[in-house]
């Protein structure tokens, strides 16, 4: 049991290195990944997870993610960030479901050609670790990567406390 941990503790190390250092501010390259991929429109919706409240999901009830990194609608998350955190991806329209501000939604082009779902500005995410609808394993990875709520800010667990130096932290 304590090899497994091991292994998974330093599994989650080599994922916050890969996803918070870099001198670009996220990741190099191109690159992408299905799981974010859409067929015609997407949907986002809201739904109540866990102790995060209602947050952002997609058409299959997948948690939504930002990326603190981030620079305005400009997805940072590129490379060997994109598996881990594949970009909700649209190849029509965002659908503006549920408890969504339909103004808030929008789209931005990435630079492998694909076209980003945005709300309030940020670009929006899935996490490779989520599986299940309601699952938000991603929530506060690294300091830079939380779920994304109605009215587009960055979800917080219970006991979350914020922090002048990267935005937010885990309590």
């Amino acid at each position: 049991m304590r090899t497994r941990s091991i292994v998974a503790t330093a599994a989650m190390t080599l994922v916050l290195a890969a996803c918070s250092s870099s001198s670009s501010g996220g990741y190099g390259g191109g690159g992408g990944s299905s799981t974010g991929a859409a067929t015609g429109a997407t949907t986002v919706s809201t739904s109540a997870v866990g102790d995060l409240g209602t947050v952002l999901v997609d058409g299959n009830g997948r948690t939504l993610y930002l990326f603190k990194n981030d620079t305005g609608t400009t997805s940072t998350c590129t490379g060997s960030c994109a598996p881990t955190w594949p970009a909700l991806s649209t190849d029509g329209t965002a659908t503006a479901g549920t408890g969504v501000e339909a103004g808030k939604l929008g789209t931005t082009a990435r630079d492998d050609g694909t076209t980003q779902v945005t709300y309030d500005g940020h670009p929006l995410y899935l996490y490779s670790g989520d599986t299940a609808p309601g699952d938000a394993n991603g929530e506060g990875i690294g300091n830079v990567w939380y779920a994304v709520t109605a009215d587009g800010a960055a979800a917080m667990a219970a006991g979350a406390s914020a922090s002048s130096s990267s935005g937010y932290t885990r309590g």
